[in-house]
């Protein structure tokens, strides 16, 4: 059987700037959070590539670019759309309550 996520506040969405990511960091994850498109993403923080924060990079078609080397990574599924990147990055579920926006970071078992 698995666990129910357990979503966790991770900001205001008035914080949340379009296309403007943020860092957050929830229960010791750093998570990307992205407003984008009419709907809120949350993937790892941390490129796959290299370990620099992707919350640093800018938001385009639903992808967050990796300053570093320029690998970009689909905010619905953590894919890379090229190299140097070949590994994708973990995606989290979103909600919104209110004026909140809550992530879960847990891991179904």
């Amino acid at each position: 059987m698995t666990a129910a996520p357990t979503f966790v506040r991770a900001c205001a969405l008035e914080e949340l700037a379009e296309d403007t990511p943020k860092r957050v960091e929830l229960d010791g994850t750093p998570v990307c959070v992205v407003r984008t498109e009419g709907e809120v993403f949350a993937i790892n923080d941390i490129c796959s590539h290299a370990n620099v924060s992707l919350a640093e990079g800018e938001v385009e078609d639903c992808q967050v670019e990796c300053w570093l080397h320029g690998s970009s990574f689909d905010l619905r599924t953590g894919k890379p759309s090229g190299p140097p990147a070949t590994r994708p990055v973990p995606v989290y579920p979103v909600k919104i309550e209110g004026d909140d926006v809550l992530v879960s970071v847990t891991q179904e078992s």
